[in-house]
């Protein structure tokens, strides 16, 4: 991907940034040129994954290097004043907020505890409770924030909250408590876009689905180190895309003039590839997820 700078200028956040799909997200916006404020809980000085590289200071120092701004800020996003005083943070560094990727996420932690896919009788509530606290109900209070603090006043805006496909049948493995909440996040959205146009703000609420993607988790699954290159000799992983994929697609949207057209929508990231011909980081265009 052409590292054109086209998003010079603009202030952007990621929450839960610290690895993953949040990682893949600010990296690419920090290629496009973006300020990004990157947070999450896991810092240098104590991680929420012991056994996953990965922290928001490291993030952030990346951005840097790909021509971006890096800020890394510890936030745990389940508290809602830890939330107000990252924004108030935003507001008082840089006065403006172009874009918020709400992207922070619970449910991972303690994941070997009980296997993922068991019947919902078997799950135990503390992952429930996770996914909805960190997850659903952790995009909606940072979501609030970004509107009383910037996108109200500025009157734009464009608020992405990442969710999955909400039409996956067939044999896809359920977990019924993750596919609840992410289904949530569609409809959520599809929602705040709604109260936006009622209002007659010009500000952009959309939910961005990727497929599979090869995070630390997933590399670790397999045996394989963060980014191994050889990720193709195992059949398994075939299917599966880098997490920058993502950040391609939202750096796509955040440059597009007519993004307010997809407000309410769930769009994917495959799909969104073919739209605006980008490739994911080893040249493959990986169609949209499905089982």
């Amino acid at each position: 991907m052409a590292n054109t700078k086209k998003l010079q200028g603009r202030v952007a956040l990621v929450t839960g940034s610290s690895r993953g799909g949040g990682k893949g997200i600010a990296l690419a916006l920090g290629e496009a040129g973006a300020t990004v404020y990157v947070t999450g809980r896991s810092t240098r000085l104590q991680t929420t994954r012991d056994d996953l590289a990965g922290t928001i200071e490291d993030t952030a120092d990346e951005v840097t290097a790909r021509g971006g701004v890096g800020v890394a800020v510890r936030c745990d996003h389940t508290v809602e004043e830890d939330v107000k005083e990252l924004y108030e943070r935003i507001k008082k560094e840089q006065g403006t907020l172009d874009l918020l990727v709400n992207n922070a996420w619970g449910g991972y932690e303690n994941y070997d505890d009980v296997d993922f896919l068991v019947p919902f009788w078997e799950q135990p509530m503390k992952r429930w409770d996770n996914m909805f606290n960190a997850g659903l109900r952790a995009q909606m209070v940072s979501s609030r924030c970004a509107m009383s603090t910037f996108f109200l006043e500025q009157n734009r805006g464009l608020i992405i909250n990442t969710g999955v496909y909400s039409d996956i049948g067939g044999n896809y493995p359920v977990n019924v408590f993750y596919d609840t909440v992410k289904r949530a996040v569609v409809t959520m959205t599809r929602a705040m876009s709604l109260n936006l146009k009622d209002q007659h703000l010009e500000v952009t609420a959309l939910a961005l689905a990727p497929g599979w993607m090869r995070t630390e988790a997933v590399y670790k699954h397999y045996g394989l180190e963060p980014g191994d290159p050889d990720f193709m000799k195992i059949e398994d992983l075939h299917p599966t895309e880098s997490v920058e994929y993502i950040g391609r697609a939202v750096v796509a949207l955040a440059s597009d003039p007519l993004v307010h057209l997809q407000t309410g929508k769930l769009l994917e990231v495959g799909t969104l590839a073919e739209t605006y011909d980008f490739t994911d980081t080893d040249g493959r265009r990986m169609p949209p997820f499905r089982v």
